[in-house]
């Protein structure tokens, strides 16, 4: 008979899984296997055999070891999120691990490429040991900043967007001043999220990619709906609904937070010049 592992290891199967960011049919697909099964064995309702498990360990290219250690805390993105996020125009600090916090400390004063695991283990209080407990690597991190701020900026688009009623204009008018909002209250990693998604590895970064597109997307429908209601005149509205977003992921860049005007009075104005190019 196959030996099983010894230890439930669905937790850090699963946490692995995400820190490489592949999905779960992703995986299964790869290690030969159906997706329930894998469901299964990430739900420890089965208990894999060390040969399987040493092919899930290949895959996601970490020692079998890492799967076999008692279960840690995985990296939370979606509670910090939903915790930070009242209305969509009202923002809570983000209840984010020491290590991740750290991570976006160091990511924004040095970059991605030039941070280390040292530096990163020195601003959270703990030893690189410790960061290598709960993260694989710097990649990891760096996908754990993405995927918060894309869920952010998820929540809050669709909560903009459906304060908007029934009036397509309102709704994607709310939806440009949430995005200009977020990248002027969250500037610190908002700039991670938009000057180091170039460093971002595969596979995360096709997925992050497409999840970036969706959001556009969200955006994208209401600008149908405003177009098909006659509401609408710019001849070309989705290379200019680009130019949009474009404008506000830049806000970082140039937000004074001690200038003349407020968070909210940039983003209001922002949704402002969206309807203005857009004539709205």
């Amino acid at each position: 008979m196959a030996e099983q592992a010894a230890v439930a290891v669905g937790p850090n199967v699963r946490r692995e899984r995400n820190l490489v960011g592949l999905t779960l049919r992703e995986l299964a697909t790869r290690i030969g296997v159906s997706v329930g099964t894998m469901s299964a064995i990430e739900n420890d309702k089965v208990s894999p055999t060390l040969a399987r498990l040493q092919e899930i360990a290949d895959e996601l290219r970490i020692p079998v070891k890492q799967l076999l250690d008692g279960p840690v805390a995985e990296p939370s993105i979606a509670d910090p999120v939903a915790g930070a996020v009242g209305t969509w125009r009202e923002f809570a600090p983000l209840s984010v691990d020491p290590v991740l916090g750290s991570a976006i400390d160091v990511f924004t004063e040095t970059g991605y490429h030039a941070a280390t695991m040292r530096m990163i283990a020195d601003g959270a209080g703990i030893s690189v040991a410790g960061v290598y407990h709960h993260y694989r690597s710097k990649q990891s991190l760096l996908v754990a900043i993405v995927d918060m701020i894309i869920e952010e900026l998820r929540l809050r688009l669709i909560r903009a967007r459906d304060d908007g009623g029934s009036d397509p204009v309102e709704r994607y008018s709310n939806m440009v001043e949430a995005l200009s909002l977020y990248y002027v209250v969250r500037s610190d990693i908002a700039v991670v999220g938009t000057s180091e998604t170039r460093s971002l590895e595969e596979p995360a970064a096709a997925r992050i990619a497409a999840e970036r597109r969706a959001l556009q997307g969200l955006m994208d429908a209401e600008l149908d709906r405003a177009a098909a209601s006659g509401a609408v005149t710019h001849p070309r509205p989705y290379t200019t609904a680009r130019a949009i977003t474009t404008m506000c992921t830049a806000l970082p860049q140039w937000f004074d937070p001690t200038g003349p005007l407020s968070p909210e009075q940039v983003a209001q104005e922002y949704a402002g010049h969206a309807r203005a190019m857009l004539g709205m």
